[in-house]
């Protein structure tokens, strides 16, 4: 890690909120897009990011190594955006939910690798969206989410299974109307 950014760190550290400014203007993009991979909507990727930097701000004193900064502060991001979509997931805004309706299988009928991403479960959907969408690699992911790199690369491979699988033998897609 940069000497300065080092120092950037400890000064936010010490309440100079100028430094906490710039450290996070310096990662904004990339939390910007980290959190789209995840949210995919504008304003829930600004949720999770204000969140994020204050959730960061108010834990600054605790973290305990600066040149970890980048990254724990993605790992916050990173939790926020899943707890978003929790959140979503849990609410149904309807008067009547409707009919569900089903489209017969064709050989034509594909699932899109996005839409397929998106259907794994928490844990592998993060880490295929970090690696794959956002080129990170094995090693920083593992130090973000806290993984040994052994878990993260045994939970890519069982994605990319679970993956190839769906998309060689799409489900039929439900289609509400």
């Amino acid at each position: 890690m940069n000497i300065d950014l080092e120092t950037e760190v400890k000064r936010a550290q010490e309440g100079n909120k100028d430094a906490f400014i710039a450290l996070i203007k310096k990662i904004e993009l990339r939390m910007y897009n980290i959190a789209r991979s995840i949210v995919k909507k504008d304003e829930d990727c600004a949720d999770a990011m204000q969140e994020t930097i204050l959730k960061a701000y108010k834990s600054l004193p605790t973290l305990k190594n600066p040149a970890f900064f980048n990254t724990w502060v993605c790992r916050i991001l990173i939790n926020e955006c899943n707890t978003l979509l929790r959140k979503k997931s849990r609410t149904i805004v309807m008067a009547e939910p409707p009919e569900p309706v089903y489209i017969a299988k064709s050989p034509d009928d594909r699932m899109d690798l996005r839409d397929a991403v998106y259907r794994l479960e928490e844990a592998q959907r993060t880490i295929v969206i970090l690696h794959y969408f956002q080129d990170l690699p094995i090693r920083e992911i593992a130090e973000m989410l806290e993984l040994s790199e052994g878990t993260v690369k045994t939970r890519l491979y069982r994605a990319r299974m679970t993956l190839s699988r769906w998309l060689n033998n799409p489900v039929p897609r439900e289609v509400r109307l």
